[in-house]
């Protein structure tokens, strides 16, 4: 459990530290336009990626069973 709690800290402390990075690279150095660029880019790209990703997955999938089934009537 020792571990666990340590790399919890470290995850937490880093989250800290890079809000704080990032909070400076974009409000107070001469980067700011380059970091906003780049931090529209990847997030439009992960957005875009999860869509690919779950069209990828609906088009390679297997149809379930109870999806086959046709309603006779």
């Amino acid at each position: 459990m020792t571990r666990q709690r340590t790399i919890g800290m470290m995850i937490f402390v880093l989250a800290i530290v890079g809000f704080f990075l990032y909070a400076y690279l974009l409000m107070l150095s001469e980067w700011s336009p380059i970091v906003l660029q780049l931090s529209v880019l990847m997030a439009v790209g992960g957005i875009l990626g999860v869509i690919s990703w779950i069209g990828y997955n609906m088009a390679t999938s297997r149809p379930s069973p109870s999806s086959l089934v046709t309603d006779d009537k």
